[in-house]
């Protein structure tokens, strides 16, 4: 009997998310996740970070992206400026939710500073079990990479 192959992730944060990151990685137990850095809490550059998750996802080699910031601004303004990536900053679970159903993003980019740890853990789950829902939205999706 063959067991399905776990979801890939890739994950990063700067200095500022560093905590969460770490934190999610171990959350993330049942899934094959890349920790694209930082690996301290030693000041950074967020795009050093988010670049290479954004790659990732890009590639196809990685289903879903993580982006952990202070604010989630700067790894999101950076991850979106690849073709095909949607990241969507989320601050509530809702929100995250809705980036999946509406937006069919795949890179949430967790606002450290803002949310509780266990808000973080649950939109991470909300939005890696959520399904785009296609039909109207689609158009509207395949209307957003230049």
């Amino acid at each position: 009997m063959s067991t399905a192959p776990k979801m890939k992730i890739a994950i990063g944060a700067d200095h500022a998310g560093f905590e969460y990151k770490e934190l999610l990685k171990s959350f993330l137990a049942d899934y094959e996740v890349k920790d694209f850095g930082t690996h301290s809490t030693q000041s950074v550059d967020y795009p050093d970070f988010a670049h290479p998750v954004a790659l990732a996802v890009e590639s196809q080699e990685y289903t879903f992206g993580i982006l952990v910031c202070g604010s989630a601004n700067g790894v999101a303004i950076t991850a979106n400026k690849h073709q095909h990536i949607r990241a969507a900053i989320c601050w509530l679970n809702e929100i995250a939710m809705l980036a999946r159903v509406h937006n069919n993003a795949n890179i949430l980019c967790i606002p450290a500073r803002f949310v509780s740890e266990e808000l973080a853990k649950e939109m991470t789950t909300t939005f890696l079990n959520t399904e785009f829902e296609g039909g109207r939205h689609e158009n509207r999706v395949n209307k957003i990479s230049c």
